[in-house]
């Protein structure tokens, strides 16, 4: 269902200078012989002499490459959080334990929180008896196969009591699992939206059907209170393929934000296009056949026969 070493260059340079003089030495001879008029003494001339230009050394003469290594500590990255799930105890067992009281909300005029809840064309918001603390139910009133009604069920709890929400979210799994002949066939334990989550998908057996189920936890902040958010989908396995666009938007399509806390931004728990700004107008595909509502405006609807689950 849902699845440096950086090289300085260094140019050692200098003026490689040479000079040379040739310097021209005259004296007189000396004789016994008469001494005769002397020729005018030659000049002594010093020239200077340009100095040969030096052998060609491109050793000497061309800029050194000087690797230098330059070591940086690492930089430190946090791992991601594993989260170890709790072999027992459910997660209101959990609050019971620490003496968080569960307190359930309503639909009509809440604001605590921004939910918003993707409805299937041909799904439709019902009141369900049968459905404990229902925030908002939603029910495939015209596919099926009259036996089990696909639907989507959210309850929404203010918590009221101090705890640990990463501890209190390894529990997500322990009431699924209890459940008869339970098989999962996914989990995670990864943030949604920024917040603590767990969500497990799997079969299991009820009145002698085996029935198909995604279920989530998510604990949101809002201003100084905390909620429990949880959503719960299921359909009869043998109607798996036949509500698969369906359940899969109802699924990927769920959101849950606060409107006074910034959660760091983390990857989606199950690809979804983000939903738009205005839900109503958002486009309708025949493939995924959803409209967006936002169920803290419920839509009233009259009264139907309770659903069988």
């Amino acid at each position: 269902m849902i699845t440096i070493a950086r090289n300085w260059r260094v140019v050692v340079g200098g003026v490689a200078a040479g000079s040379a003089a040739v310097l021209g030495f005259a004296g007189a001879s000396a004789s016994a012989e008469p001494v005769l008029p002397l020729p005018p003494a030659p000049v002594t001339v010093s020239q200077a002499v340009p100095a040969a230009p030096l052998a060609a050394n491109p050793a000497a003469t061309a800029p050194l490459e000087v690797p230098t290594t330059v070591t940086t500590a690492p930089t430190a990255v946090s791992a991601p959080e594993t989260l170890v799930p709790a072999q027992s105890g459910t997660i209101t067992d959990f609050f019971k334990d620490k003496g968080v009281t569960l307190e359930p909300q309503k639909a009509a005029g809440f604001t605590a929180l921004n939910i918003v809840l993707p409805m299937p064309r041909g799904w439709s918001v019902v009141p369900d008896p049968n459905v404990p603390d229902a925030f908002t139910v939603l029910a495939d009133r015209l596919g099926g196969d009259g036996l089990y009604t696909s639907n989507a069920q959210l309850k929404v709890y203010k918590l009221v009591g101090e705890f640990d929400p990463k501890e209190a979210i390894t529990h997500g799994y322990v009431d699924s699992q209890q459940l008869f002949n339970w098989q999962s066939t996914d989990a995670s334990m990864a943030d949604f939206g920024g917040f603590p989550s767990s969500i497990i998908e799997g079969t299991y057996r009820e009145n002698d059907q085996t029935l198909n189920t995604s279920r989530r936890y998510v604990i949101v902040p809002s201003g100084a209170d905390r909620y429990l958010v949880s959503l719960d989908v299921t359909t009869a396995a043998n109607q798996v393929v036949a509500t698969a666009d369906a359940t899969d938007a109802i699924v990927n399509g769920f959101r849950v934000t606060s409107p006074t806390a910034t959660p760091a931004p983390t990857p989606a728990a199950a690809p979804a296009a983000a939903p738009s700004a205005n839900p109503a107008a958002a486009p309708v595909s025949d493939a995924g056949a959803t409209a967006t509502v936002t169920v803290t405006v419920p839509v009233p609807v009259p009264a139907v026969p309770a659903t069988q689950h």
